[in-house]
């Protein structure tokens, strides 16, 4: 899968894009205009097309760089979870749900942005499959079996969406929970 195009970020298309972000999730992208996103930033439309090119773009910047924030912030919890295959799939689910206490009350913007995106000749398409896979890939590689990690990504995925719905509290560690039944227990000493 090839890497989306991005641009270089000024001082006026960072705020274009810290808006975009806000709006785009709190609102939707269909629902946000680039009227708004420029008022929102303080910069004028033309500012924003200069920059952007395009509303399109500025959903892959959005999208692309909130991945990056996740896939550091799950990097960084994976750097301290040691070696044990079962720990580190189960920090996985630990991380997801801190992430989504601080950044996704309204659920996963991935699976909200696939809801409005779902054309694959979108720009922003790509990045939005492209998490989806490498959550998988990481799931087949912690877990080491890929039957095990398909199952990991199902729960994961699925509580990800019952906590934006609100369908229950707690989905994630429910979900965290189910994933430990599919892991090899240690064996006794």
């Amino acid at each position: 899968m090839a890497a989306p195009h991005r641009v270089t970020l000024t001082p006026g298309a960072r705020r274009a894009l810290e808006a975009a972000s806000r709006l785009f999730y709190e609102r939707g992208i269909h629902a946000v205009g680039v009227d708004l996103i420029a008022a929102e930033a303080g910069v004028t439309k033309k500012t924003l097309y200069d920059r952007f090119g395009s509303k399109e773009q500025l959903v892959v910047e959005y999208l692309a760089a909130r991945d990056e924030r996740w896939r550091a912030f799950l990097a960084e919890r994976l750097a301290a979870a040691g070696e044990d295959r079962a720990e580190r799939v189960l920090t996985v689910f630990d991380a997801s749900r801190d992430w989504t206490a601080e950044h996704s009350a309204r659920g996963c913007g991935m699976v909200n942005a696939h809801a409005e995106i779902s054309d694959p000749r979108h720009p922003a398409h790509a990045v939005i499959t492209g998490q989806k896979v490498w959550m998988l890939a990481l799931f087949t590689e912690l877990s080491g079996d890929g039957r095990v990690g398909r199952a990991l990504m199902l729960l994961h995925e699925g509580a990800l969406v019952a906590h934006g719905l609100g369908v229950f509290p707690d989905a994630l560690d429910t979900a965290r929970e189910q994933a430990r039944s599919l892991l090899p227990r240690p064996e006794p000493t």
